[in-house]
């Protein structure tokens, strides 16, 4: 009799979506540690240096990290424990597994090119209808009048 160890191969997809505008930046990282989200956040604040941003996140030890540097131009907003329909995020994540459902991939590699192939097709109007929340809308209007 011989010792059986389940093992998988997995990769992360990291993003932040603009609800008002469908505007977006998703990096694919081998793994979820605090160095990658800092290398993501780096990211985000060079990609919108002239506006202050706020991110929702969830309440991952990568983003409570005491040595993750969050730049002067980001905030992050911690979701409520167990709430990922106040994440508009979650609705981009169920349509990506929608867009992935029923294939098979030969490879984690294939399953990671076509997850970068939807990603990269989806149109700013698309992601913007699925993040769209009416409460946020409605706070981002307030915060422009």
């Amino acid at each position: 009799m011989g010792i059986h160890q389940h093992r998988f191969k997995n990769f992360y997809v990291y993003g932040a979506i603009a609800p008002e505008s469908g505007k977006n930046l998703f990096m694919v990282a081998p793994k979820m540690t605090t160095e990658v989200f800092q290398r993501f956040l780096e990211q985000f604040a060079a990609k919108h240096m002239d506006t202050f941003n706020v991110l929702v996140v969830d309440n991952s030890a990568t983003h409570h990290a005491k040595e993750l540097v969050i730049p002067a131009n980001v905030a992050l907003v911690f979701q409520p424990a167990y709430a990922p329909e106040v994440n508009p995020a979650e609705r981009v994540w169920q349509a990506l597994k929608t867009g992935l459902a029923w294939r098979c991939f030969e490879s984690i590699e294939a399953l990671q090119e076509r997850v970068v192939e939807l990603l990269k097709g989806w149109e700013d109007d698309m992601l913007r209808s699925l993040t769209a929340y009416p409460y946020i809308m409605a706070a981002l209007n307030a915060l422009s009048s």
